[in-house]
């Protein structure tokens, strides 16, 4: 943005030299790329997935609005809706948006096949559309995500890491995310490349909607059918599925723990890790990808390029070469928990550390 700033800097100083200021804003205007044209003072239309994880409202919104008005120099604005994991009330969100007149919109989608007849109703409207974290199907302009196969090969190597030379002593339990969300399919997928061929995978889930109490009672079903000194290791898409997975190992006498891993650093998650209920998390750093997606949301709503801004392009179903960010994840354990999530302001010590935790914190130098 900066680099944008300044050539619009320079072409009004040397402008004025000759013409008015109102004159030169018509010159920029002409010389603008293809597109709607848009001062600062432009709408963004943010439409998240649901709130069982706690990212998205502790997180992605603020950060995103934040960055909005950062790159609009405060004259941006944010209309937020969250679709609580329906994907029709998420398309109802998306007419609701587009008879707001938003000027772009930014999409993370409960349901990325469903959502795509929407987003073709955006850009009929003359609307850029910015998939934010899911890649949603349809003719979006762009993406901002992590890169979901590494995450899951950060997880399955986590996995495997912390079992060692008892990998193919037991049976695992591979808990993934909603088969409706494209990137739980990316984390399976990257997980079993690492995985296949040193494990044994005793039983495997689809866990609906990411919800803990699906996974506790996948689990529950697994400990039944494998037997509880079978399990070895659990590979969970995220944390709150973890969650609900320590919650069925723990009824039914599971001693000690298997490895458990996890994603998205969520404070019970992080504490779990502290307590060594749980083995692993992956940290997303969500400020780059919200960073991301407001520059790329605020400069298509200009009307100006992002090729300065992208690092990759991707495929999606139904469209190919998509400009995209993507930003790696980081495995978050004991060791490294003062390092990510604190020294970058996520928690404090004191949110992760409460009473009943203070003496695994100090073992770990989390002080």
């Amino acid at each position: 943005m900066n680099t944008r700033l300044g050539r619009a800097t320079v072409a009004v100083a040397a402008c004025a030299i000759t013409v008015s200021l109102a004159a030169c804003g018509a010159e920029e205007d002409d010389a603008s790329p293809a597109g709607s044209v848009k001062g600062d003072a432009i709408k963004v239309g943010l439409l998240l997935p649901e709130n069982e994880t706690a990212r998205y409202e502790k997180f992605d919104k603020p950060l995103i609005e934040k960055k909005v008005r950062n790159f609009t120099l405060g004259k941006g604005k944010v209309i937020y809706a969250n679709a609580q994991q329906d994907a029709a009330v998420q398309s109802t969100q998306v007419d609701a948006m587009i008879a707001a007149k938003v000027d772009v919109l930014i999409i993370d989608a409960v349901d990325s096949k469903a959502i795509a007849d929407a987003v073709k109703k955006a850009k009929r409207a003359g609307i850029p559309v910015v998939a934010y974290d899911r890649l949603a199907e349809g003719p979006i302009d762009a993406y901002a995500s992590f890169d979901n196969e590494d995450v899951g090969k950060v997880q399955g190597k986590a996995l495997l890491d912390a079992l060692g030379g008892k990998a193919r002593s037991g049976q695992i339990v591979m808990m993934n995310g909603s088969p409706t969300d494209p990137n739980a399919r990316q984390f399976k997928q990257s997980a079993h490349a690492v995985l296949d061929g040193s494990v044994n995978i005793g039983k495997e889930y689809d866990t609906a909607d990411w919800k803990p109490e699906n996974a506790t009672a996948h689990m529950t079903a697994a400990i039944a059918s494998l037997g509880k000194s079978a399990i070895v290791g659990v590979y969970s898409a995220n944390d709150g599925m973890a969650g609900g997975i320590i919650t069925a190992l723990k009824r039914a006498g599971v001693s000690p723990l298997p490895p458990v891993t996890g994603q998205d650093a969520e404070i019970a998650g992080v504490q779990r890790i502290v307590a060594g209920t749980q083995y692993m998390s992956v940290y997303k750093p969500y400020a780059p990808e919200a960073a991301a997606a407001a520059e790329m949301a605020v400069t298509l709503a200009k009307g100006e390029r992002i090729d300065g801004i992208i690092n990759q392009v991707v495929d999606s179903p139904t469209s190919k070469r998509v400009p995209s960010v993507l930003v790696p994840g980081v495995a978050l354990t004991r060791s490294n928990i003062k390092s990510t999530v604190v020294n970058d302001g996520v928690y404090t010590v004191a949110e992760i550390c409460t009473d009943e935790l203070k003496a695994a914190c100090e073992e770990i130098g989390l002080n």
